[in-house]
């Protein structure tokens, strides 16, 4: 079987965090989520995909190439415009040959639900329950088939929180109704319009997914890391000073639960790391930093004397060096953050924390940091700040609300 994985979109609720790179590209668990994604199918058998790209392509190509490095054999091909999901399907249709998978490359799955999908009978459709389903395709179900659906409904259906997953098996049938759509109000051509044929006659099947997270907004990173990094193998494990054998962690260094550390990266005395966790490759961690999982830190981080993260994801090559807390974050590539700078995670009134007035269903959650932003040293980061990409912020600065890309903060 073939899986069609829809990788074209930039991913414009991620900002700043797609100024740089496509949506699918961004790191959970330290690999890009389509990546996840991928292995997830190969796992259930699948050797054979079609990548639809479009923004930020090259940086797609080049991470997967033909494939060799998965064990997959990858083709390509390209939605130049991105006009919605039925348009970015039909780029794919002179590729398919037989039934296939479709899913879309910025969710986590899991090999057991593409396994049991791929065993149902065509056209069918993922489903999975949510608290708030007006952010998603709302469905309804009834005797195992799909009988409605409604894009980010206003007032849902109570009780049912079924949604679209967005995997799909589907049969080349499927681009004869593609062909035939219209625009729809958003102005985009939309796979689940072509389905309503489907619908009507009774034919659309539900498979209800057992693990689903979606990645729509960068908090959501947080989630996924957290639920990946927990089901990972790690190669050390509650370690009480004493090092890992053949490895550059020092003496005076406690490791509690699974953490894994990349090659070529010191992790000095004093350092104290909970996992579930993972450090990349050429990382200096320590002395005395102390590391509290969920954590992912990307290659080339350096995490320095007296420094705490917790529950982040902090991408390559960014500096963290002297005295800085950073709790429940999402820290851009090649950031410097001064010596003492801090970034604050909990309101003082306990409500859930919002991002440039979007609420992100979190008690607790720092800030989004953007890539290549320096910040001088001592400067406070209120909870739910964001700040763009090349931002550059003068010392002892308090940050609040949301900043924008190469913003000079004086």
């Amino acid at each position: 079987m073939q899986c069609v994985v829809l990788a074209a979109g930039e991913g414009k609720r991620m900002r700043p965090l797609t100024a740089r790179r496509p949506k699918v590209m961004l790191p959970v668990a330290n690999r890009p989520m389509m990546e996840h994604a991928v292995l997830a199918a190969r796992d259930a058998g699948i050797t054979e995909f079609i990548f639809v790209v479009g923004y930020g392509e090259h940086e797609i190509r080049s991470h997967f190439g033909a494939g060799a490095g998965l064990g997959v054999e990858i083709r390509y091909v390209a939605q130049r415009r991105q006009r919605g999901t039925a348009d970015a399907l039909l780029a794919a249709a002179g590729s398919v040959s037989d039934r296939f998978l479709l899913i879309n490359g910025d969710m986590i799955i899991k090999s057991a639900d593409i396994e049991r999908i791929s065993r149902m009978e065509a056209p069918c459709m993922g489903v999975t329950h949510t608290d708030h389903p007006r952010d998603y395709g709302a469905v309804t179900v009834s005797g195992g088939c799909i009988t409605g659906i409604e894009e980010k409904p206003a007032h849902p259906a109570e009780g049912s929180g079924l949604i679209n997953a967005g995997m799909y098996l589907l049969e080349p049938g499927i681009f004869d109704h593609l062909e035939a759509l219209d625009e729809s109000p958003r102005g985009e051509f939309e796979l689940t319009d072509a389905l309503l044929s489907y619908i009507r006659e009774g034919d659309l099947r539900a498979y209800d997914l057992e693990f689903w997270i979606d990645v729509g907004y960068p908090w959501d990173l947080l989630d996924a890391n957290e639920a990946l990094l927990a089901g990972m193998a790690h190669t050390c494990e509650d370690t009480a000073h004493h090092p890992p054998e053949g490895s550059n962690v020092e003496e005076g260094v406690t490791i509690r639960g699974g953490v894994t550390i990349g090659e070529g990266t010191v992790v000095r005395s004093g350092t104290y790391i909970e996992g579930p966790c993972i450090i990349g490759s050429d990382c200096r961690v320590g002395p005395h930093a102390y590391i509290r999982g969920p954590a992912s830190i990307g290659d080339g981080c350096h995490i320095g004397h007296a420094t705490e993260i917790k529950n982040s994801v902090i991408m390559a090559g960014t500096k963290i060096p002297h005295f800085n807390y950073i709790g429940d974050s999402v820290i851009g590539a090649d950031c410097n953050i001064g010596a003492g700078t801090k970034i604050a995670n909990l309101r003082h009134d306990r409500q859930p924390v919002k991002v440039c007035g979007v609420s992100t269903r979190r008690m607790k959650f720092g800030a989004v940091i953007g890539d290549r932003v320096q910040f001088g040293i001592n400067c406070s980061v209120n909870t739910g700040s964001l700040v763009g990409s090349f931002a550059k912020i003068a010392p002892h600065s308090y940050i609040d609300g949301c900043i924008e890309d190469g913003a000079v903060i004086r």
